[in-house]
């Protein structure tokens, strides 16, 4: 399918073009981005209503079948050329696996540090805001109406903080509270959001808990932009993307650990290859075919969780992420014993 590249942009314009520097967020704008190579361009914004209905088109018209749209929200240090370099390798491998549903990039501006940094967190606290009004708001208007779309939002890095804080701000929402809306899938990649804060007992877990069917969350141990050494965390919490999901998590959650994983990744391989963005052990996921296939197969959803061929069990809860070639599996197992 070539159509064009659906976007919720929130970066100010200058002197014609989405400034690049991470200045506050700006008015919300809906694109469609020409197919290619080419980056957002404010020519590319079109009437919200028009951007829906060229979204919906999209999707089965039998009302009996769920289409599916994945939101993927970036996190901080990301210029629009790789949000779209992202966007469009993950449409490609995704739609390879059989995915026939929409994806969309929520781009917000963000600076080049994480959210040890106030600057980024009040960036990332305001995008949360229109995250609700201009993302939530149109699910939950359209679930009042009979839409029958699963939504799932696939999250990088800051982006948790900015679904983890809209959340919030959607049950203080009097026009959005009232309906009974819900997404499908959250997943959570190198999540930068503080591991205690998802678990059940926090009230920052129960509201996106409360709104989705399932939440999954990637880590990895060895991520060093996560880690509490790292000089620009300025010694915050141990996070989920680098730590994985609370104890006391509840039932839909689902713990996936990529470490052993991530240790027999080739980097220079995926550089040869044009498909890594950003620093590997942060950013290896968009463009690695067994994270494609593992996110796949959790947005389709017809396999349970613990019965993927990508993943194997690493104790009673909590599970690993694989290659499903044998060799590679006995070779996780052996480290297990």
């Amino acid at each position: 399918m070539n159509e064009k590249d659906f976007v919720i942009c929130l970066r100010d314009i200058k002197n014609g073009k989405f400034d690049e520097e991470p200045h506050e967020p700006g008015s919300t704008r809906f694109l469609l981005v020409p197919a290619g190579n080419a980056d957002p361009s404010p020519a590319d914004e079109v009437p919200q209503d028009k951007w829906e209905d060229a979204i919906f088109g999209l999707l089965p018209a039998d009302p009996t079948t769920p289409g599916d749209i994945l939101v993927f929200i970036h996190g901080y240090n990301s210029d629009q050329t790789i949000i779209m370099q992202k966007h469009r390798q993950l449409k490609k491998d995704i739609r390879n696996l059989g995915f026939v549903g929409v994806v969309v990039s929520f781009d917000w501006p963000s600076e080049d540090k994480t959210l040890a940094y106030l600057a980024d967190r009040r960036n990332a606290r305001m995008t949360a805001l229109q995250l609700v009004t201009d993302c939530i708001e149109i699910l939950a208007r359209r679930q009042r109406g009979g839409c029958v779309a699963n939504v799932h939002l696939l999250a990088h890095s800051t982006g948790a903080y900015v679904i983890r804080e809209a959340f919030d701000d959607a049950d203080d929402n009097d026009q959005i509270a009232k309906t009974n809306w819900t997404v499908s899938q959250i997943v959570l990649i190198a999540g930068d959001i503080a591991s205690a804060t998802l678990g059940k007992s926090d009230s920052k877990g129960e509201h996106i808990y409360r709104h989705c069917i399932r939440l999954t969350n990637y880590w990895n141990p060895y991520d060093s932009v996560l880690s509490l050494s790292n000089v620009k965390r300025g010694g915050v919490a141990p996070r989920v993307g680098r730590v994985g999901l609370p104890n006391d998590r509840p039932d839909k959650a689902v713990d996936i650990d990529c470490g052993p994983y991530f240790q027999i990744l080739v980097e220079s391989a995926r550089k040869a290859a044009g498909t890594l963005y950003g620093t590997f052990c942060h950013s290896w996921h968009i463009g690695d075919p067994i994270f494609t296939e593992d996110l796949y197969l959790t947005l389709q959803g017809d396999v349970d969780r613990n019965y993927f061929k990508t993943r194997i069990a690493k104790d009673e809860n909590d599970l690993l992420l694989t290659d499903p070639s044998q060799a590679v599996a006995n070779a996780y197992r052996a480290r297990l014993v």
